[in-house]
């Protein structure tokens, strides 16, 4: 067994398209790896060919080239062991209305091949809070209900791998936290997470690693720590008593006066350190009130990997 419960190489996509577009290349060569046991971010803008992948992983969508391993399994090889190593919870509400949580659950089992004996309907139920509404319609559900509803049905037949495409689009704070909680009881048990979001707050907050991908291509795969670690600006807030006059500043700061009364002192910290911005606001005769700084987020790098 590998060490990865992924592994692209040379991975391409090429769509038909129509006589006006042409055909249309949505992934250019990916290589890409994926640690076992890991939270790992797939993230890019939309159209960025985020769901591509996921759809071959998934066995979903054909690819035009290249190799895919799934818990060590080759998709070609062993179509059968590959798709059953992973689960997908997708961004569309793809439920029956008229059947209850349990009878999906169930559904759901049998179409992986998973015997009635070892079902864990009941448990899955508990472990998404729907154990309560294990008798109701589908269709009277809430829609953070049904979303709950797709997680489930991505385990019943205990997947190695987890895929959580856009998991908390469009639900409230209580179901995000519920949703987070579980995830991360998953994979202390050993599951391997792969999540896709826009909201990027999220993403640095639960993942070990991250991929962002744009127009198909690659454009790093690193630790969520050393993505951060590359972007080189910080920022110093000051609000200060009294008009700020002209002020010497150390070469590479710039400077920008919020409407709300404070100064944003923007700088690269790999040549400015905060000390000398201040000792340069004192030296101006600049009596400072309040002061803090603020470190680059997944977003800031986000935008500066994916501007063209």
């Amino acid at each position: 067994m590998t060490e990865h419960a992924i592994e692209i190489q040379g991975l391409r996509k090429r769509y038909a398209g129509n006589k006006r577009t042409g055909p249309k290349d949505a992934l250019n060569g990916i290589d890409l790896s994926i640690p076992r046991g890991s939270v790992f971010g797939l993230l890019g803008p939309n159209g960025a060919g985020k769901s591509t992948l996921i759809n071959i992983m998934a066995g979903l969508v054909i690819k035009t080239a290249g190799r895919v391993k799934i818990w060590g399994f080759d998709q070609d090889q062993n179509p059968r062991q590959s798709r059953a190593a992973i689960g997908i919870m997708p961004q569309e509400l793809n439920i029956d209305p008229y059947f209850t949580p349990r009878e999906a659950l169930e559904v759901q089992a049998g179409l992986y091949g998973v015997p009635k004996s070892e079902r864990r309907t009941d448990q899955i139920l508990a472990l998404i809070g729907l154990s309560d509404k294990a008798e109701a319609y589908a269709r009277t559900l809430s829609g953070g209900m049904r979303r709950r509803l797709l997680l489930g049905k991505a385990l019943v037949h205990g997947p190695q791998v987890l895929v959580l495409d856009e998991p908390t689009a469009g639900v409230d704070i209580q179901l995000r936290q519920m949703l987070w909680d579980n995830v991360r009881m998953l994979n202390q048990q050993g599951m391997t997470i792969i999540l896709t979001t826009h909201y990027l707050e999220e993403a640095q907050q639960m993942c070990d690693e991250i991929a962002i991908i744009d127009q198909g291509d690659l454009i790093i795969r690193d630790s969520t720590a050393a993505i951060l670690a590359r972007m080189d600006t910080k920022t110093l807030l000051v609000r200060a008593e009294g008009p700020l006059g002209s002020v010497a500043l150390p070469d590479g700061v710039s400077r920008d006066d919020r409407p709300d009364g404070w100064m944003a002192f923007s700088y690269p910290r790999s040549r400015v350190e905060a000390g000398q911005i201040l000792s340069a606001l004192t030296a101006g005769g600049v009596k400072i009130v309040d002061l803090s700084t603020t470190e680059p987020d997944l977003e800031d790098a986000f935008l500066e990997l994916t501007r063209h």
